[in-house]
């Protein structure tokens, strides 16, 4: 059976849009009409998946909230001892969203013909990542499916908590900067050109500062619009040539050497690595593998090299807390937990913690560095206004002198 989308008109006149399963358009229609519904549009799901697939690409194609609630609900059915095709009915049932009841019709269209969830899953790469396919494929080896899903639900949330809490982190410095240079800019294009009228038609030579004010005023409002479009297309620039995999491995080599930022990225990802590799490792997916399909989930690339390149040396017989202590790119702390872990046979729960202390330093150096960032730009800001302010007043203090 096939998943199909239709447009139709109730009984009352209102359009209605939605998903049901059928073996043909026909019969789809047929169950319209059953419905007290006209149709007017019968369309596979399978053509915009497939395009939906193809943009899966550059970005998912549900939001992560919505993949935790679906796998959350799903673990529940299958803990249920219910067949896996009527757990997928169920959740796609559940769903008000025609585009995530879509996909699951789909993927369970394809375990009727008898695939695996993890292989129909798979067909969507775009929403279901390599991550959560091996740990399904993982779980369905290993007959604990529905502990694995309710592992990866947990994981799905802890990633998307993570997530806003580093946007949270980030919006109130982003809000200041953009203030700041707001109120700047407002002063210079608005105020300053009528404050500095009074000067237009003086003889007398003005100070350096205030010549400066002046000029910078009159750029602003006759060559900003045309500097702000420059910006943008510089910016719309440098991502396009960072499309290049060449250029992208050059910039994020730079942002690691950066002295801030560096160990920010790298805290940010080696978390990510630690507590990937621990749940594919809980889900009994073998260490190699586990350590190649971590390493695809960083977004660094440099760190990512580094990744496959412990995946390498492990395949040749390295531990694996030797071939991060190689690489260079690990926390040492980190590496420390995983010998550990690695000598006492429990590396999962030594990952998970090396994980949990990285995003405590993680958050700890946030909090410095916001603390940090809110004074100074409360001082870069009142310099800046002080700048104006004085050179416009050095004119006025020298007034009699300008007006002789």
């Amino acid at each position: 059976m096939t998943a199909f989308s239709y447009r139709a008109l109730d009984s009352e006149g209102k359009l209605v849009q939605g998903v049901l399963e059928g073996d043909s358009e026909r019969q789809i229609r047929n169950q319209l009409r059953t419905r007290q519904m006209r149709p007017l549009e019968v369309a596979a799901s399978v053509e915009k998946a497939a395009v939906r697939g193809w943009r899966g690409l550059f970005q998912p194609s549900i939001k992560t909230a919505d993949l935790a609630l679906i796998t959350r609900q799903l673990s529940t059915l299958v803990m249920s001892n219910l067949p896996l095709d009527e757990c997928l009915s169920a959740t796609a049932e559940q769903t008000r969203k025609p585009r995530i009841k879509s996909l699951l019709l789909q993927v369970r269209s394809r375990v009727v013909e008898g695939h695996t969830l993890a292989y129909a899953m798979g067909e969507f790469p775009g929403v279901f990542d390599e991550l959560y396919c091996a740990m399904v494929k993982a779980g369905e080896h290993a007959g604990f499916l529905g502990t694995v899903l309710e592992q990866l639900a947990d994981y799905t949330e802890q990633r998307q908590y993570t997530r806003q809490k580093l946007r949270m982190a980030m919006i109130y410095p982003f809000i200041l900067v953009g203030v700041a240079v707001g109120v700047v800019v407002a002063l210079m294009a608005f105020v300053v050109p009528k404050l500095v009228e009074v000067f237009a038609h003086t003889q007398t030579e003005l100070p350096p500062l205030t010549v400066a004010l002046i000029v910078s005023s009159a750029f602003i409002r006759e060559q900003g619009a045309l500097a702000l479009i420059l910006i943008v297309a510089g910016v719309a620039l440098f991502r396009q040539m960072l499309k290049r995999p060449s250029r992208r491995y050059a910039w994020h080599k730079m942002l690691l050497r950066t002295p801030v930022i560096g160990g920010f990225l790298t805290a940010v990802d080696t978390a990510r690595f630690a507590s990937t590799l621990s749940i594919l490792m809980a889900s009994g997916v073998p260490l190699l593998e586990a350590v190649r399909i971590a390493s695809q989930v960083l977004t660094n690339l440099v760190l990512r090299e580094a990744g496959l390149d412990i995946a390498e040396r492990v395949s040749e017989g390295s531990s694996l807390h030797r071939a991060m202590q190689q690489s260079g790119r690990f926390p040492p702390m980190m590496v420390h937990m995983v010998a550990s872990g690695e000598a006492s046979g429990e590396l999962e729960a030594m990952l998970v913690r090396a994980a949990v202390n990285q995003e405590r330093e993680l958050e700890m150096s946030l909090g410095a560095l916001t603390g940090v960032f809110e004074p100074l730009m409360v001082v870069m800001m009142g310099g800046m206004v002080l700048v104006i302010v004085l050179a416009i007043l050095l004119p006025i203090f020298d007034l009699n002198t300008m007006v002789r």
